[in-house]
C-alpha cells in the first residue's frame, strides 16, 4: 500500500505542474502551482513526477498481485483501504491524461443556456477556451447519454463560473462509480466462482482506474459500474432491477446498450427456450427505451444522443485495429506514388470492422450456450472497442470488469495484465506533457525515461515476470475448489 500510496501523491503533485489548468481558475496566481508549471526546472519536476508517480503505482499493483493471486491476500477491506490510499492525493488535483471533464462543465452551461449539447458543441459557449475544453471536440456535438447531461447541468449550477471545482465534482461521481465497481465486482465474481480479491484487484484497483476514472475523471467510470451492478442485480435474481440499471447506464453512455441483451438472458434462465429469451428481450428493451427516452424528456435533450454517436469517430487513433491499418495501408499508396487516399482507407477498414463486430455481437446473443451471459457481456463489449473506430485506453475498462468477475484462462490472465502495463505506458507517455504538441523533444525523452523504468520494474524480479509471461503451473482465475466450480456451472448456458 505504502508504495502506492507515495507514486499517488508523486501523481498529485505533478498535476499541478502538467496537468490541464483552464485559463479562468485562481491557480495561476498559486506560487508553487506556477513554480511547477515554469518551463525548464518547473515542468520537467512535474512531468518526473507524473512518471515515477505511475511507475511506483504499476510496481505496487504488480507486487501485491503476485500476492493475490497465490491467495496470500484474501481480506477485501485491506485491498478496498489500498484503492482508497491509492485515490485520495487525487481528488483535489487538475485532471490528468484527458481533459474531457471540463467538456463536461462547459456542456452543463450550455443545457443552463437552453441550448442543447447535441446539436451544438462547446464552442456555442462563450468563455469556452477559458474553461478548459479541448478545442479538438469544440464543434461537436456530444456522445453522452441524457442522464448524464442532468448531471452536467447539476455539477455547473453548482460551482457557479470555477471549471477546477467543476472538475472535483465530477472526479467524485467518478470515484463514487469507483466505490460501486469495488462492491460489485467481488460479489459478481463470486457468484462466478470466482476469488473476489483477485477479481478487486485486477479490475479495480488496476492503474488504468488510477489513471482514467480518478485522476482522468471520466464519466466511463459510471457507465462501467451501472453495467457491472446491472449484471450482480440480474444474476442476484433481481432482472428488472438489473435491467433499470443498465438503462441508467446507456443513460450515461449509450455503449451500455450492448450489456442488455445478456441481461435479458440472464432474466429468460440457463434453461430457457427461444421464447422464454424473446420475451426477457422485449421486456428488457421496453423498460430501457422507457428509462432512456423518459430522461431524454427531463433533460429537454430527447434523442439527439444517437445521432451524435459518431463523434469519437472523427479522430484517428493508432489503438483502433481497423483505423490503425487504414492508416498503414494508405501510407503504403502515397508511399508507391497512389496519392493520399487516407480517409477512405479508413472508412474501408472501419466499415468491414463494423460488419465484423455486428457478426459478433450477434453470435454472441445468439448462440450463448457454453458460457455464462455475463462472459458474453464482456466479450460484447471487448468487441466493440477491439473493432471500433477510435479506441482510447480507458476503453479496456468497459469490458474488463465484467470479463474479470466471469473468470480468466491463464493466458487472458497474464494477457490483461501486460496489457494493462503497456496502456499505462501509453498513457503516461502520451499525455505526460499535457500539451497540444505531443511529439515534440521533451515528450520522446519522457516516453524514453517512462519505458527505462517499466522495464527496470517488470525484470527486477521473478514475481514480475511471472505475473506477465505466466507460469507453466498457474491455472488462471478460474474457480478454486468444487463448491466455486459449481457455482460457476450454474451460470452457464445450457440450450
Amino acid at each position: 500500500m505504502v508504495v502506492g500510496l507515495v507514486g499517488s501523491i508523486l501523481l498529485a503533485i505533478g498535476a499541478f505542474g502538467v496537468g490541464w489548468l483552464p485559463v479562468n481558475t485562481s491557480l495561476h496566481g498559486n506560487p508553487v502551482v506556477m513554480a511547477l508549471r515554469t518551463p525548464g526546472v518547473g515542468v520537467a519536476l512535474a512531468r518526473f513526477c507524473v512518471i515515477v508517480g505511475m511507475a511506483l503505482i504499476l510496481q505496487a499493483w504488480l507486487v501485491l498481485g503476485y500476492d493475490v493471486l497465490r491467495g496470500k491476500v484474501r481480506s477485501l477491506p485491506a485491498l478496498w483501504w489500498t484503492l482508497a490510499a491509492w485515490s485520495a492525493p487525487l481528488i483535489l488535483t487538475p485532471p490528468l491524461f484527458s481533459r474531457d471533464a471540463y467538456a463536461y462543465f462547459t456542456q452543463g452551461k450550455l443545457l443552463i443556456e437552453g441550448l442543447n449539447p447535441y446539436d451544438v458543441g462547446v464552442a456555442a459557449e462563450s468563455g469556452w477556451f477559458n474553461d478548459g475544453a479541448d478545442p479538438l471536440w469544440a464543434e461537436s456535438p456530444t456522445p453522452y447519454g441524457p442522464l448524464f447531461l442532468l448531471i452536467e447541468r447539476g455539477v455547473a449550477q453548482f460551482v457557479g463560473p470555477h471549471p477546477v471545482w467543476a472538475v472535483i465534482a465530477f472526479r467524485l461521481w467518478a470515484m463514487l462509480a469507483v466505490a460501486m465497481l469495488a462492491v460489485a465486482v467481488p460479489a459478481l465474481a463470486k457468484r462466478h466462482g470466482i476469488s473476489a480479491p483477485k477479481a478487486l484487484w485486477l479490475a479495480v484497483l488496476n492503474p488504468l482506474v488510477i489513471m482514467h476514472f480518478v485522476a482522468g475523471a471520466h464519466n466511463d467510470a459510471l457507465m462501467a459500474a451501472g453495467v457491472v451492478v446491472g449484471l450482480l442485480l440480474a444474476v442476484e435474481y433481481r432482472p428488472i432491477a438489473g435491467t433499470l440499471v443498465v438503462a441508467v447506464a446507456i443513460a450515461v453512455k449509450p455503449i451500455a446498450l450492448v450489456a442488455l441483451p445478456f441481461v435479458g438472458l440472464i432474466w429468460a434462465g440457463v434453461n430457457a427456450g427461444w421464447w422464454q429469451r424473446i420475451r426477457a428481450w422485449a421486456a428488457t428493451g421496453v423498460i430501457a427505451a422507457v428509462v432512456v427516452v423518459g430522461l431524454g424528456v427531463v433533460s429537454g435533450t430527447g434523442l439527439g444522443w444517437i445521432a451524435a454517436l459518431s463523434t469519437p469517430g472523427a479522430i484517428r487513433t493508432w489503438l483502433s485495429p481497423p483505423t490503425a491499418l487504414g492508416m498503414i495501408v494508405s501510407g503504403g499508396l502515397r508511399g508507391i506514388g497512389l496519392g493520399d487516399h487516407m480517409d477512405l482507407s479508413v472508412a474501408v477498414f472501419r466499415g468491414i470492422a463494423t460488419v465484423i463486430a455486428a457478426v459478433i455481437l450477434l453470435w454472441l446473443v445468439l448462440k450463448p450456450q457454453g458460457r455464462s451471459a455475463v462472459r458474453g457481456a464482456g466479450l460484447a463489449m471487448l468487441t466493440v472497442v477491439v473493432l471500433g473506430p477510435v479506441v482510447q485506453p480507458w476503453y479496456l475498462l468497459w469490458s474488463l470488469p465484467v470479463l474479470v468477475a466471469a473468470g480468466l484462462t491463464a493466458r487472458w490472465l497474464h494477457a490483461t495484465i501486460l496489457l494493462t502495463a503497456v496502456l499505462t505506458l501509453h498513457g503516461v507517455a502520451g499525455t505526460s506533457a499535457t500539451s497540444d504538441a505531443l511529439f515534440e523533444f521533451g515528450d520522446g525523452l519522457g516516453l524514453l525515461l517512462v519505458a527505462g523504468l517499466l522495464a527496470v520494474i517488470v525484470w527486477a524480479s521473478p514475481r514480475e515476470r511471472v505475473l506477465l509471461l505466466g507460469d507453466p503451473g498457474d491455472p488462471g482465475l478460474v474457480p478454486d475448489d468444487r463448491p466455486a466450480q459449481a457455482r460457476y456451472d450454474q451460470m452457464v448456458i445450457n440450450r
